[in-house]
């Protein structure tokens, strides 16, 4: 039991399809609503942010959507990505509990992001699109729509939320090291911006901040369309390649989940590697217990109201029906940069709401103390985000030792750690720190959200 076992489909295997899991939810997801008139939104609402084809999957009720060829082609370069018996982590734990994890830092950009990035790129330039404007919190999704807008020949903006901007200086030379602009959020070049500045010119930003910035250039230029790494629809549905993959890898170890762990900021990754496991179910499979982990002081599940509001903070997008903490809601500046978003996806909300999911919630130094942990026994460093997985898959394997009971954990490891170091010295040198929000900037938030009847 000393060596972890890595689990390889064939390239013949690469999903032809993406699975919408609103083809099985119990209940039809709430409609988005314009931010004008409250009113339900339709596809030309949508046109002067995405292409034509994204907004079709956006609010596609079809069980499967077919990934167009030149998408496949590129996702080959990586997928289908291995996923790993942590044989190593059990002994260290010396628990009876089966660890699998589903790596998806083996992608040029080093997180699950491509798997969106690559089909939105390419629909854009379908489009006639020329440019894309988008936001980054750690750096992941804009390192990957660089990448994509390489791959299609598409100028790319990404507005990243400040704090990670100077904490992550090498993801910003990722991203201009691909012919991608890169600029700290909240910034002078917008009128959103702007006006967070003129409050609080030492602002470290949101993604709700970065998200307006975005927004607002896409909307000024007829050959420029936005583009978003997590939260709506057709983003998570790109991302069901992952659980896909591991169900049939896990078939391949002869073995299926007890119980799925992923990591929450915007839902994507969660998505991508729980809702096919979560649709099998839902049409009469195989039972299996779902986590979402999300940090303490960004506790948009744990602690956030289940309501429509803003998915930014310039009141620029439509309403959707969420867990959020509140459009205006700033989350302290820790390094789970990709975690620090006011709301949740809408159809992971359902999922938590409904009873189909739990939600836990960590602190960073003891996520942190994780992802070491399962370092020094896999060889892989992950990025902050995915250590709150690994935190919660190590606790319940320990819990498994307690009850004498061996459980299949399935977790994903969503991206690699090497542009967070910096994250990983403050660490080891003590200078990090848990930093819990303020409560009274919490409820200021929450008291804010929209009143639907009065949009």
């Amino acid at each position: 039991m000393s060596d972890s076992v890595k689990y390889l489909l064939d390239e013949k295997d690469l999903p032809r399809f993406w699975y919408n899991i609103v083809a099985d939810l119990p209940n039809p997801p709430t409609p988005a609503l314009h931010p004008g008139t409250g009113l339900p939104i339709g596809p030309d609402d949508l046109a002067v942010l995405f292409p034509r084809a994204v907004i079709e999957q956006e609010v596609s009720t079809e069980r499967e959507i077919e990934i167009p060829g030149p998408v496949r082609d590129i996702y080959r370069q990586w997928r289908p990505s291995p996923l790993y018996r942590a044989r190593r982590l059990e002994k260290a734990l010396d628990t009876p509990a089966r660890i699998y994890y589903k790596y998806e830092g083996v992608s040029p950009a080093g997180s699950h992001k491509p798997n969106t990035a690559i089909p939105q790129a390419f629909y854009s330039r379908e489009e006639g699109v020329r440019r894309i404007a988008t936001e980054t919190g750690a750096g992941q999704w804009g390192s990957s729509l660089a990448l994509a807008g390489a791959f299609f020949g598409l100028d790319i903006e990404v507005f990243m939320v400040k704090v990670s901007f100077r904490q992550k200086p090498y993801r910003r030379a990722f991203m201009e090291s691909f012919g991608a602009t890169c600029i700290a959020s909240p910034s002078d070049l917008t009128a959103a911006g702007r006006a967070v500045l003129t409050d609080n010119p030492d602002s470290t930003g949101s993604l709700g901040i970065a998200i307006s910035e975005a927004v607002e250039r896409a909307v000024a230029r007829d050959d420029t369309k936005y583009a978003l790494g997590s939260v709506l629809n057709h983003v998570l549905l790109h991302q069901t390649v992952i659980g896909q993959e591991a169900m049939a890898q896990m078939e391949m170890a002869d073995d299926y989940p007890d119980m799925i762990i992923g990591c929450t900021g915007g839902g994507s990754n969660f998505g991508g590697i729980v809702f096919p496991f979560l649709g099998e179910k839902l049409r009469g499979g195989r039972d299996v217990e779902i986590i979402a982990v999300e940090p303490s002081n960004c506790p948009t599940l744990t602690k956030g109201a289940y309501a429509y509001d803003y998915g930014d903070t310039a009141h620029l997008t439509p309403l959707v029906k969420m867990h959020t903490l509140g459009s205006n809601f700033v989350p302290p500046g820790f390094h789970a940069g990709g975690l620090r978003y006011h709301g949740m996806a809408p159809l992971v909300s359902q999922v938590v709401a409904e009873g189909m999911a739990s939600a836990r919630s960590y602190h960073q130094n003891e996520c942190f103390e994780a992802g070491l942990q399962f370092a020094r026994a896999e060889g892989i460093i992950p990025a902050p985000e995915p250590n709150h997985a690994v935190r919660a898959a190590i606790d319940e394997a320990v819990a498994c030792r307690e009850r004498g009971e061996s459980r299949a954990i399935l977790f994903n490891l969503c991206g690699h750690g090497h542009f967070d170091m910096q994250a990983y010295t403050d660490y080891l040198e003590g200078r990090l720190h848990d930093q819990d929000y303020s409560e009274t900037e919490l409820a200021m938030a929450l008291s804010g959200l929209p009143s639907v009847e009065s949009c």
